[in-house]
């Protein structure tokens, strides 16, 4: 299926690893020029050359900004120009009792997980709407509808990213400009693998037992029960980011494995 992005420019947050990453190579094997983001030029470098390799573009370029810092953000908005495609996918995460979140933990978790789509939306939105043709994508979580007891700021954040999304929606209104936000379940990011793996050496156990441990207790109503890898969720962000999702806006769209446990 051709989905009608070659020549799209593209920019991908947090997109070196991971999720991001795996966005960022669907939308370059489609012929989109992809803009790829990381907080060092060195693992910037890195992932545009892979990608470079893995999917035969030349046209990725990279994009180096720390996104808990607004004037990086305003830097990388000059640098890069006018696109077509955003992806607002950075984030952080971080298991941590309540009682133990800090008011700067819950400050630093929404400045970096929504405070940084709020301003490069804003920065990129209304030469969408002026072009008359524009994608902005959230990566939000299943844990925006189930906060998690172990991080509830971090969950949180992903629920206001859908509150986001949808007000930008609304002025979108008679455009061919859509603002959609995508849910993941669990997923074997990066950070989620290495995770999994650190428990699996202090508890003995090894990765899939831990994983099996994951799905039977922390998260059961999952239907896959097992975790999503990062391109089961980029196959869901390119469709919504092509022409043809037109009839797609103001949504937030499941790909959490059946752990959300509503018809709707």
């Amino acid at each position: 299926m051709d989905l009608q992005l070659k020549g799209k420019r593209a920019l991908i947050t947090g997109s070196t690893a991971g999720i991001g990453y795996a966005i960022a190579q669907r939308l370059a094997a489609e012929g989109a020029q992809v803009w790829v983001n990381g907080r060092t030029q060195e693992r910037v470098n890195t992932a545009v050359e892979k990608l470079k390799a893995a999917t035969g573009n030349t046209n990725i370029l990279a994009a180096v900004a720390d996104f808990a810092k607004p004037d990086q953000i305003e830097n990388l908005v000059q640098q890069v120009g006018s696109i077509d495609i955003l992806i607002n996918n950075v984030a952080i995460f971080e298991p941590k009792e309540f009682a133990a979140i800090t008011d700067a933990d819950w400050f630093n978790f929404f400045e970096l997980n929504v405070m940084s789509g709020i301003r490069l939306s804003r920065a990129y939105f209304d030469g969408m709407l002026q072009r008359n043709w524009g994608r902005i994508i959230f990566i939000s979580s299943e844990s925006a509808l189930q906060i998690p007891a172990e991080m509830i700021h971090y969950g949180v954040t992903k629920t206001a990213q859908l509150g986001v999304a949808r007000g930008l929606a609304e002025l979108t209104k008679g455009t061919a400009v859509t603002v959609n936000t995508v849910l993941p379940g669990p997923t074997l990011s990066e950070g989620v693998g290495g995770f999994i793996e650190s428990l699996a050496q202090g508890q003995q156990k090894t990765v899939q037992q831990v994983e099996e441990d994951f799905f039977t207790s922390v998260r059961p109503t999952s239907l896959l029960q097992r975790f999503t890898p990062p391109d089961e969720i980029a196959a869901m962000v390119t469709y919504l980011a092509s022409p043809l999702a037109a009839a797609t806006n103001g949504a937030a769209i499941r790909a959490d494995g059946g752990v959300i446990k509503t018809a709707v």
